[in-house]
């Protein structure tokens, strides 16, 4: 009681002891504000670098990885198919052309690996998904090599295709799993961090608020005190303190809803939408590669003919549809959606970015790929009829040409649609990054100076009254 009542004495027994420590809380308030407000704005700065120069790249890359084994397995098929008999009769633009998109898979996947190397590090089990993967490739790459120089050789065609069976074995059960496993952890890894940044966000929010609040109300406090003690109406640099305090609160609550805001829009309405793209553009060269395993290697046309099917499904899931039933499904139930955009008859990765539908003109690109795709499909049908007709020379220029009208033309204008419409995110979650943080740049500043701005004018309007009892 005698120490209560010893501190009562000192801070607010007094007129100036009660103007002191109204002073010191508004202080102290608003210093703590501005630590917060710094802190959540660095934080997020730091959230932003690492979105964009760590968690988004390194998931990209894994999905570049499947992509680019999807392709350099395909390619080599291309170039086998492509080539005739140890070069005689070969179809010179396909096989140039498989040749070189072969040289450049092989090397995005070089490019990919080394960059999940470095992501991996901290986390053994990718760390081993990694080392797997890169001798795996090792593996693969020898196969290849070997069943290309086999198939450059007359009767060598048997052993190339044995080879080629072996490395596409080691693609299938080994390399694409992997890849998958490294997609898998490192976009959970990314959104982990989202989840905790958005959370983090929302709980800064709240506490800006919170201390926002009982500024304002200590700084209340002491405009009511010196208007009854005083006699006086207002005091003009409390009155300052008072509307800088506010206008801080309301600038760091933007700056922190804001950012949790665009982090959704990053995440969530493109970023998904890029990391689903970018699987189903690697189920389409897999796909794609299965026409010319088809054509390649008669012993497994009816594995690679199942395969196909199974990839078709994953895109534009149609229950219970065949190959000879597939093209009149896809006909009746994408009239359907076309008459209703909220009769979706089909499932997979089309449906999936058709129902995640975000930024103007993605709808129509989104459109223009199923459209292509249903051309593309219809080609498939072609080729199959054209060797089930005996017409195998004729099958293969169509499946390999590369002139308007050919099945590849047909798969370049898919691919180009596709892509389209994974630019229209990744443009989306590249403006969302750079929003974010202008947002955090442009605001914080002042919402700090402000805060303590309040502090200087709580105590130059405090001063003249302290004076008074000097």
């Amino acid at each position: 009681m005698a120490a209560r009542a010893a501190l009562r004495r000192r801070y607010w027994a007094s007129v100036p002891a009660r103007l002191r420590l109204l002073r010191a809380a508004t202080a102290l308030l608003a210093g703590t504000l501005a630590v917060l407000l710094l802190v959540a704005g660095l934080t997020a700065l730091g959230t932003w670098s690492s979105v964009a120069g760590h968690d988004a790249p390194r998931t990209t890359s894994a999905a570049d990885l499947d992509l680019a084994l999807n392709d350099m397995d395909a390619q080599a098929a291309n170039i086998l198919l492509s080539n005739g008999d140890a070069g005689q009769g070969r179809l010179r633009t396909p096989y140039e052309k498989a040749v070189g998109y072969y040289g450049d898979a092989r090397r995005e996947i070089g490019h990919d690996l080394s960059i999940l190397a470095v992501a991996a590090q901290g986390s053994r089990a990718d760390e081993k998904t990694v080392e797997s993967l890169t001798d795996g490739f090792a593996e693969y790459q020898e196969l290849i090599g070997r069943a290309l120089e086999s198939d450059g050789h007359q009767g060598g065609r048997s052993g190339a295709l044995t080879d080629y069976r072996r490395a596409t074995g080691l693609l299938r059960t080994q390399l694409l799993p992997a890849a998958s496993r490294l997609l898998t952890s490192n976009n959970a890894a990314f959104d982990t961090e989202y989840s905790a940044a958005r959370s983090g966000l929302r709980t800064q929010f709240a506490l800006v608020l919170v201390l926002g609040v009982l500024l304002l109300a200590v700084l209340g406090v002491l405009q009511r005190y010196l208007a009854r003690r005083f006699q006086r109406t207002l005091n003009p640099a409390v009155l300052a303190a008072t509307v800088c305090t506010l206008l801080a609160v309301l600038l760091g609550a933007q700056m922190l809803s804001a950012s949790a805001e665009q982090l959704r829009v990053a995440r969530r309405d493109a970023f998904d939408s890029v990391v689903a793209l970018s699987t189903a553009r690697a189920i389409a060269y897999d796909a794609n590669a299965d026409e010319s395993r088809y054509l390649l290697d008669p012993q497994r046309r009816e594995q690679y003919a199942d395969s196909f099917l199974a990839k078709s499904q994953q895109l534009y899931g149609l229950k219970g549809a065949t190959l000879t039933t597939y093209d009149s499904e896809v006909a009746t139930t994408w009239q359907a959606y076309e008459t209703d955009h909220h009769d979706l008859r089909f499932t997979g990765d089309f449906r999936r970015e058709l129902d995640n539908i975000t930024f103007p003109g993605e709808r129509a690109a989104a459109e223009k790929t199923v459209q292509t795709y249903a051309v593309y499909q219809r080609d498939d049908r072609k080729i199959r009829a054209l060797l089930a007709g005996g017409k195998e020379r004729e099958a293969v220029e169509f499946c390999m040409g590369w002139e308007p009208g050919t099945s590849n033309a047909h798969f370049g204008a898919w691919m180009s649609a596709l892509d389209k419409v994974a630019d229209i995110n990744r443009a989306h979650f590249t403006s969302a990054v750079e929003d974010g943080r202008s947002e955090v740049d442009g605001l914080l500043p002042w919402a700090c100076g402000l805060l303590c701005a309040a502090i200087v004018l709580a105590a130059l309007g405090l001063r003249p009254r302290l004076a008074e009892f000097r």
